[in-house]
């Protein structure tokens, strides 16, 4: 029963993003987040590792994001053009930013942080290689294992920077399965 369950819940739930996905198409705006830029200056696809749907805090929950190692200090790239909606500081994620796409359909979001590029600022366009902060590990990341946690989320009609359907973003950034 409780596989019937499951199968009837994943059913539904692949049938809203579908549902959803069509409405984004039928309004105009990109269904899918397009191909993007690498963030972290110095790392490439081949060295990605699709860490989206691992799990976290012993099996609680499922890592919605993509772990990108480079040294402390490596240069964050905003992947697309777009604007900075939120710098913020939490628990988790330490320093990060939260970029919208130009069509503001999707969220980008950067985490561990070691800090923010000079002048950066909410409500600032900034385009697509644009330096936008600096690798970290800030918040609940490991000291000895710098990273940028980044992720995409499809945001919803209200535009909440903190709330979207979460996207793996392996396959956009290049990346390609072993």
């Amino acid at each position: 029963m409780a596989a019937l369950l499951c199968l009837a819940w994943a059913g539904s739930a692949f049938a809203a993003a579908d549902a959803s996905a069509a409405a984004a198409a039928a309004a105009g705006a990109p269904a899918e987040p397009p191909a993007l830029l690498l963030p972290v200056q110095g790392v490439s696809a081949s060295q990605l590792r699709d860490t989206f749907g691992d799990d976290r805090d012993g099996g609680q929950r499922g890592h919605e994001a993509l772990d990108i190692m480079a040294p402390t200090g490596a240069p964050v790239l905003a992947v697309d053009d777009g604007r900075i909606v939120k710098l913020f500081l939490s628990q988790p994620g330490g320093i990060t930013v939260y970029q919208f796409d130009p069509t503001g359909r999707f969220a980008y979001y950067y985490a561990h942080l070691d800090r923010y590029a000079d002048g950066l600022a909410e409500g600032q366009a900034v385009r697509r290689g644009s330096v936008i902060g600096y690798v970290g590990a800030t918040g609940n990341a490991r000291a000895d294992a710098p990273h940028l946690h980044f992720a995409i989320f499809r945001l919803g009609p209200e535009k909440q920077w903190w709330k979207g359907e979460p996207v793996n973003p392996f396959p956009y950034l290049g990346g390609k399965p072993p």
